[in-house]
């Protein structure tokens, strides 16, 4: 049986890998982005089960618009994902203010006014699947992307709260976290960058800082097999709340979270120390 998706920044990297697989499989794609002519190679060859429309996800009437025009045209929506994303390399107090508005609302107002735009929809068909693009940087932090981990903890956030209360209408949501792969974002050729300062050149932080700290060797990532890795666990009938991809984010996630929760046992004490006295005593033998 054939689905219907609708995915935002298909131009390149995970968004264009998920319409070209769904749509060679004989599903029926809503493709969102800046240029749909960009897709115009796909529109060529698959005909009306492309549907293509222009989007900014930082409009937010423009995202309200197109989603309430995909599931009226369409019909029905099984899956959205939620893809469209930037990022830029430099120290906290490099960036430009735009920078950080920008990243800030690509990222996390975006997704999160996606997210709201399709639950009605959702719910009125009695439910859906809602996959939103992470990262490995959701969980761990490097630096030179101060403000890139700013939103994806951020978005993490949200969908951990937004999954518990539309899990009832049959919505389920998974954030994808995968690590590094070849896609526009890092090792598609030059890296958005902030403006450098002097104070942060020839130390052993400059290549994070610019972007070029990592080669393509060190990216594991497969992007074919992670956009079916993606497209599996949309179909899978218990998606997970969330889903590392990649063999460096299990590890470098796996290491932060063994760490924090080493780090938090021993502020046991501390912390326990803080309760009232009334709730201590009244809770001593639990």
């Amino acid at each position: 049986m054939t689905s219907t998706w609708f995915i935002t920044g298909t131009s390149t990297g995970f968004g264009r890998e998920l319409t070209e697989q769904l749509l060679r499989r004989g599903d029926t794609v809503a493709a969102t982005l800046r240029t749909p002519s960009r897709l115009g190679d796909l529109a060529a060859e698959h005909g009306d089960r492309l549907w293509r429309r222009a989007l900014d996800v930082t409009d937010t009437a423009a995202v309200r618009r197109v989603v309430d025009e995909a599931f009226a045209e369409l019909g029905r929506v099984d899956v959205v994902i939620s893809n469209a994303g930037i990022g830029v390399f430099g120290a906290a107090e490099e960036m430009t203010d735009d920078q950080i508005q920008q990243q800030i609302a690509t990222n996390v107002l975006g997704s999160v006014q996606l997210a709201r735009a399709v639950t009605p929809h959702f719910r009125a068909q009695g439910g859906g699947r809602l996959l939103q693009v992470s990262s490995m940087g959701g969980q761990v932090a490097f630096p030179g992307l101060s403000v890139y981990h700013l939103t994806k903890w951020a978005i993490e956030g949200f969908f951990e709260a937004y999954a518990q209360e539309v899990e009832r209408f049959g919505i389920r949501t998974t954030l994808i976290e995968p690590g590094m792969a070849g896609t526009s974002f890092y090792g598609g050729g030059e890296p958005p960058r902030a403006p450098a300062l002097d104070v942060y050149e020839g130390t052993e932080l400059t290549p994070w800082l610019r972007g070029t700290g990592v080669s393509e060797n060190d990216m594991p990532g497969d992007l074919r097999k992670m956009a079916e890795a993606m497209i599996r666990i949309a179909e899978s009938d218990d998606p997970p709340r969330r889903q590392l991809l990649g063999s460096d984010a299990y590890a470098m996630v796996r290491e932060a979270l063994t760490e924090r929760v080493r780090a938090l046992d021993d502020q046991r004490a501390l912390a326990l120390s803080t309760d009232r006295d009334a709730h201590r005593s009244g809770h001593a033998g639990r």
